[in-house]
């Protein structure tokens, strides 16, 4: 018997957490986590650490989330993020952009502050709003489909402890709910390369969830290697 799973990718956690744990020093973009080549890997390394006799995943979808930058205030980087969308949903996951938010300039009269053009001027880097929302609800519905028996959660946002919660107390009272688990990135040579070690996310009241830890090799198994310029 195999169990359906289900990865759902709070991306921009998966990213950022993946160039401090393996990266520090370096940019960003090499850093940049492929979420199909991700789930794949997460799936093979979970099952080689299962006991004999447990059941085994078998990968069924990708759910990805991300923040967009505004054309007006990133031309750039909102013109890359859509083209990685793009190639990712080709490779088979779901991919849902949401559009960043912004605080703006503001003139002595209160009103919004504007360039020659007309847009308006933020005053810092746009933020994201609303997708840890976005995965907690994503893996409430997968867990109740009827062709999903493990939904396994990609983000150390601690915002997404009570989904955990939830979760679990949900399968307790219908064991047709879907199991949860969790993935991580892990470095265990992180102290001695100025890296940050990882780590996952637990549950509020001490009750154990499966977490795979990924490893450097895992790392480089899940890079997203396509050029984007």
């Amino acid at each position: 018997m195999s169990l359906r799973a289900v990865v759902v990718l709070d991306y921009q956690n998966v990213h950022l957490t993946a160039h401090d744990v393996f990266d520090h020093a370096g940019d960003k973009h090499d850093a940049l986590i492929h979420p199909m080549l991700f789930a794949q890997t997460v799936a093979r390394i979970r099952n080689q650490r299962q006991r004999e006799g447990h059941p085994l995943a078998h990968l069924t979808g990708v759910h990805v989330f991300r923040g967009l930058p505004h054309t007006d205030y990133d031309w750039e980087q909102s013109r890359r993020c859509s083209a990685q969308a793009e190639e990712w949903r080709r490779a088979g996951a779901h991919v849902t952009l949401r559009d960043l938010k912004y605080r703006f300039q503001r003139q002595s009269d209160g009103s919004p502050a504007t360039d020659v053009k007309g847009h308006k001027i933020p005053t810092s880097p746009g933020r994201e709003k609303g997708i840890d929302v976005l995965v907690a609800l994503t893996c409430i519905r997968q867990a109740l489909r009827e062709n999903v028996d493990l939904v396994i959660l990609a983000s150390r946002d601690t915002d997404l402890v009570p989904v955990l919660d939830t979760l679990l107390d949900m399968r307790a009272e219908d064991s047709r709910v879907a199991k949860v688990e969790t993935t991580s990135w892990f470095n265990r040579k992180a102290a001695e390369e100025g890296n940050y070690a990882g780590g996952h996310l637990r549950t509020s009241d001490g009750r154990r969830v499966w977490n795979t830890n990924l490893d450097r090799a895992a790392f480089e198994a899940s890079r997203d290697r396509r050029d984007y310029e």
